[in-house]
């Protein structure tokens, strides 16, 4: 049976990928998606959701708007990393427009009419799951898995020496969040997994290229900012962290380690905000996610390629042109 979820998501670059497994794979029941303020302007990560949406020829999928900034602080962007994160492409957006319930009631009412079914992959600020779990306190326990893509398994950060971005952006939405209570909470961290396992480089990035459909140069044009920044800060690569998350709850086969731990956010310094202190069992605390600490890269890739390679007419123009 294919796995009912939602993505809550900050479209841009990597999360378009991530929207794009969530659609194409069998294995996948996308409900809906929910826009949660981070990456980039919030009407540009709607913008790049609709571009997703297009190239697979889904434009049908519901989009809610959820929280326009963090819970308590002011919005952080990370434009300076992605660009517009949609590689300067548009298409004509006549006639299309998000759904009018809130992404927070949407979560809301997807868990409670599948209880103990519904999955969520968050690969932006946990603004919208913190505010959900706040409202409705049966939102916690309709919930079947919470998948996180953010922190570091304690290591650097993205963002500052110590914060990756996701957990910066919105900490005490992070914070709120692992403590919750969710029965099943998976961290896709960006250090040390996405730098090892979920970067490819220009030549890996060139097979994909190879496939030559409208998906696989959507994945490669939206992908290009972020990419050069990459090569600009050390990393040998663009970083696939959100695609990877959604591809792990479809397919949890391409994890080769994991363990339990208990994650806690800091939200109260402003030297090590959003960092992730991630207890890996013996410092006393009892477990509250399991944290991803390997996965088999090639798969991976491969994985992408054989979904990428799916032919698809997108019902609107790109421009430029794809």
């Amino acid at each position: 049976m294919p796995v009912p979820l939602v993505i809550d998501t900050d479209t841009a670059q990597d999360d378009c990928v991530a929207i794009l497994v969530g659609l194409l794979d069998p294995n996948a029941d996308l409900k809906a998606i929910t826009m949660v303020a981070g990456n980039v302007g919030f009407d540009r990560q709607v913008h790049n959701a609709w571009m997703t949406l297009n190239v697979a020829e889904r434009l049908d999928l519901p989009v809610h708007l959820g929280c326009r900034r963090p819970l308590v602080r002011e919005w952080v962007s990370a434009e300076n990393v992605h660009g517009d994160g949609g590689g300067g492409l548009s298409i004509d957006e006549t006639g299309l427009a998000p759904q009018e319930e809130h992404g927070v009631d949407t979560l809301i009412r997807l868990a409670a009419e599948n209880p103990g079914e519904l999955c969520i992959v968050a690969i932006g600020p946990l603004t919208n799951i913190a505010m959900a779990a706040i409202k409705d306190p049966a939102f916690v326990g309709n919930v079947k898995s919470l998948y996180i893509m953010g922190g570091s398994n304690n290591g650097r950060g993205n963002i500052t020496a110590a914060g990756e971005f996701n957990f910066y952006v919105d900490p005490d939405a992070a914070k709120t969040v692992f403590a919750a209570g969710f029965a099943d909470i998976v961290v896709i961290p960006w250090a040390p997994l996405t730098l090892n396992d979920a970067t490819f480089s220009r030549d890996e990035i060139a097979r994909l290229a190879a496939v030559d459909t409208p998906l696989s140069r959507f994945v490669v044009r939206v992908c290009e900012a972020t990419l050069a920044f990459d090569e600009s800060v050390g990393i040998a690569g663009s970083t696939h962290p959100d695609s990877l998350s959604v591809s792990l709850l479809l397919h949890p086969e391409l994890v080769a380690a994991q363990a339990p731990y208990h994650v806690d956010v800091e939200a109260d310094s402003e030297l090590t905000r959003g960092y992730a202190a991630m207890s890996w069992g013996v410092h006393g605390l009892e477990p509250n996610a399991t944290v991803v600490e390997a996965v088999d890269k090639q798969a991976f890739l491969d994985y992408l390629i054989g979904l990428f390679s799916t032919p698809t007419t997108p019902p609107r123009a790109f421009s430029p042109a794809l």
